[in-house]
């Protein structure tokens, strides 16, 4: 009895989670009343439980550089399926002013563990600064509604980009290189 209960939960999880993907990538009108709006902005990451891989950041120390938030959780398949992107960006970029901000915002209780997050960050080889939002609020100050989601800041942090979801890595690569004036096709 209890393994067929586990089971439909999981069901129901993974369910739940497919319907919301295929809301962001079907519905565009959607996406763009959900969240924050091209030219907003950025919020402060607030209410931050913790950073790993870096001291506190704030929009002060910000200005001046390209910005790509990655809204994720560790036990997402389709955040697993977008990290190797966003790593190799932080990685080809970071010497030529891009900042990568992993927003590490739980869906399951045992992801809020810092413990396990850490373990995670390891795990998955991320080297870029993560902040931990355990209490959904930089997720609320951003009106984010999606894992994974990406949100593309330029030099004077207002938005210019944002992706739900996985997919449009060349697209989000041009809009990276074209903010860092490296040319809007990726080399």
């Amino acid at each position: 009895m209890f393994d067929r209960l586990k089971m439909t939960v999981v069901v129901a999880g993974v369910v739940g989670s497919a319907l919301i993907a295929s809301l962001a990538y079907s519905d565009n009108s959607f996406q763009r009343t959900a969240s924050l709006q091209t030219g907003a902005s950025q919020p402060d990451f607030k209410g931050i439980d913790g950073w790993l891989n870096s001291a506190p950041l704030d929009q002060k120390q910000l200005r001046g550089k390209v910005v790509l938030v990655d809204f994720w959780t560790f036990d997402c398949i389709n955040c697993a399926h977008t990290l190797p992107y966003v790593k190799d960006w932080y990685a080809r970029y970071r010497d030529k002013g891009l900042v990568v901000v992993g927003v590490h915002t739980p869906e399951y209780s045992f992801e809020r563990d810092t413990g396990n997050l850490r373990n995670a960050v390891k795990r998955f080889g991320i080297e870029y600064p993560v902040a931990e939002d355990n209490h959904y609020a930089t997720w609320d100050a951003y009106g984010n509604l999606y894992w994974p989601a990406l949100y593309l800041f330029d030099q004077n942090g207002k938005l210019v980009y944002s992706h739900f979801g996985e997919g449009s890595y060349a697209q989000t690569e041009d809009r990276i290189r074209g903010l860092l004036g490296l040319g809007g096709k990726q080399g």
